[in-house]
């Protein structure tokens, strides 16, 4: 279930609940991505903006309950909390899927989805509350743009894959489908992990922390979304740079979870540079 202004990866989500046993008990969402709204409600409710899944003997329980819930509850208005509340009376936890995105944000959400968690991407709400996902579109346009990318490889669709090049002393990072940045110092990958703050809060009242994860401060030169130059006194300058091709094999699904490292190929002269993704060998620290 999800609310009219959410889109969904199907085949990431058949994927993704393929793994739970449909004979059990399953509640399967994601909670918000600040601080304010879980505290509002609950932290360990699943929101309907972003997507959440019931199984079906789970639901067959709930519909004999749900009468007797709603009279124990009355005081409460938004659907979400009522089943989360229902939910946990019949002793039902939420379990968590990262690819489910509640987006309560505001702004220019770029920096989150140039970090996306290891984690099928599954949905994405409040769509005509953000900044377009893509500049010089309008929210249509930049959502169908980002769905051409989901039909090619649906399983690689946000994942974000980092590798380094030390003879120019670059770090790239590749968020497949959406964006890639140039860094010219080697970053280590967990602070690349962490989305860059380019969004503000829900509630423009919130009170820090506002975020359920870490982030870190835009650099004092901008990093524009689909082709980042984020500049810091590195060795080799990145700015001749107005390409960047990324090759993978769509052909090959990635798993869920999984990760793959990559190789940065660049003609010396040339204003592109190719990234090419490989499989990671053993014990291979991407750092």
């Amino acid at each position: 279930m999800a609310d009219d202004d959410t889109v969904l990866l199907v085949d990431n989500l058949v994927e993704v609940l393929a793994k739970y046993d449909h004979t059990k008990y399953h509640y399967i969402g994601t909670s918000s991505e600040c601080v304010r709204s879980n505290s509002d409600f609950s932290f360990d409710m699943a929101f309907r903006g972003a997507g959440y899944a019931l199984s079906y003997p789970l639901v067959a329980a709930l519909a004999t309950k749900l009468d007797e819930c709603i009279e124990i509850y009355p005081y409460l208005r938004v659907s979400d909390i009522m089943l989360h509340e229902c939910l946990t009376d019949l002793g039902v936890a939420l379990t968590q899927e990262k690819g489910f995105h509640q987006i309560d944000l505001h702004g220019d959400i770029s920096g989150l989805l140039s970090s996306h968690p290891q984690s099928p991407f599954l949905s994405l709400h409040h769509l005509d509350t953000i900044d377009p996902i893509f500049p010089s579109m309008n929210r249509s346009e930049a959502i169908n743009h980002l769905m051409k990318a989901a039909t090619v490889d649906p399983s690689r669709l946000l994942q974000q894959t980092i590798c380094y090049h030390r003879p120019s002393n670059w770090s790239v990072s590749i968020s497949w489908g959406y964006s890639a940045h140039v860094y010219e110092n080697i970053i280590p990958r967990s602070r690349l992990r962490r989305p860059i703050e380019t969004f503000w809060p829900w509630q423009r009242s919130a009170r820090v922390p506002f975020y359920m994860f870490n982030t870190r401060w835009r650099s004092n030169d901008p990093s524009p979304r689909g082709l980042g130059s984020c500049s810091s006194s590195g060795n080799h300058s990145a700015d001749s740079i107005t390409e960047i091709e990324v090759y993978s094999s769509p052909e090959i699904r990635l798993e869920m979870g999984g990760k793959e490292c990559c190789d940065r190929v660049h003609a010396a002269g040339m204003n592109n540079t190719r990234v090419v993704y490989r499989a990671c060998m053993e014990g291979e620290i991407i750092a």
